[in-house]
């Protein structure tokens, strides 16, 4: 009988080192099923006017509200990647969901941008049911991800006093809807709080930072292995080869625009030969 008791006690034994091993043991963390770009993806960016599907790039940054369901298909068709943009910290009198901000959430006017209003970002619980309808319709058409702007107007005279806090808060917040929906997202410009936001943000995209020396501010992102998209705008005066040799280097994806973003061709620092 005794080596029967053994035999028992080293099953046992067996066991229980398996369910210590299985306990101690990290469970993989799974990898996201939305769509995360790496440095160097090429891109091309129209918000304005009828969106030239030609040009042959990775991905197409279109406007959410004015783009039709048939060119967000046959972007699809050619195999871009659709990335959908909204602003995500102000009101704009001619979005179809206007109806849906009230006016205690409203703030001062966007200096150049006739229409535009601050949003009190504090107010989540006003905020939130209009962000998510917006971030359900990028679902609906078919957007892999959402580009949302103006998440840095804690930097601006909005009327309401934001704090950093606040603007961490709401980004951080926009990022978890998104993903919980699938969706990804990018970082649009906020640079001074690049290192806090990495993590949330699958990519960032910036404005003009060589033109006003910031670009520094998103080298987190390529060091995670994030895509950072840019642009210079003609308007503001420098020559591709004042920043594209440097945008190159660094591993973003730059273009140079108009600031009406209107159909242009990428322009990319990619192409660029001295």
């Amino acid at each position: 009988m005794l080596w029967i008791v053994r035999i028992i006690g080293v099953v046992l034994l067996a066991d229980l080192l398996a369910i210590v091993t299985r306990a101690l043991t990290p469970t993989p963390t799974p990898e996201p099923s939305w769509w995360q770009p790496s440095p160097g993806t090429t891109w091309q960016w129209q918000l304005n006017g009828e969106v030239n599907t030609r040009y042959d790039v990775q991905m197409y940054d279109i406007d959410l509200f004015d783009t039709p369901q048939e060119t967000i298909d046959k972007l699809h068709e050619d195999g871009r990647v659709v990335i959908c943009y909204f602003s995500a910290g102000t009101y704009e009198d001619w979005r179809p969901d206007v109806d849906d901000f009230p006016e205690a959430i409203l703030g001062k006017p966007l200096e150049d941008w006739p229409g535009e209003r601050y949003l009190n970002i504090r107010q989540l619980d006003l905020i939130k049911p209009i962000m998510e309808a917006r971030l359900d319709l990028a679902v609906e058409k078919g957007c892999e991800g959402v580009e949302p702007d103006n998440v840095d107007a804690y930097t601006n005279d909005t009327g309401f006093d934001l704090t950093p806090e606040d603007q961490l808060a709401y980004n951080r917040w926009l990022a978890q809807a998104a993903h919980e929906r699938g969706l990804s997202i990018g970082l649009k410009n906020d640079g001074d709080q690049v290192e806090q936001l990495v993590d949330d943000f699958d990519w960032a995209l910036v404005e003009e930072c060589f033109q006003f020396g910031f670009c520094d501010q998103f080298l987190p992102f390529i060091e995670q292995g994030k895509a950072v998209f840019g642009v210079e705008y003609i308007e503001g005066g420098l020559e591709r080869a004042d920043y594209c040799p440097q945008a190159n280097a660094m591993g973003y994806s730059w273009l140079t625009k108009t600031l009406d973003l209107g159909d242009m061709p990428p322009n990319a620092c990619f192409d660029y030969t001295e």
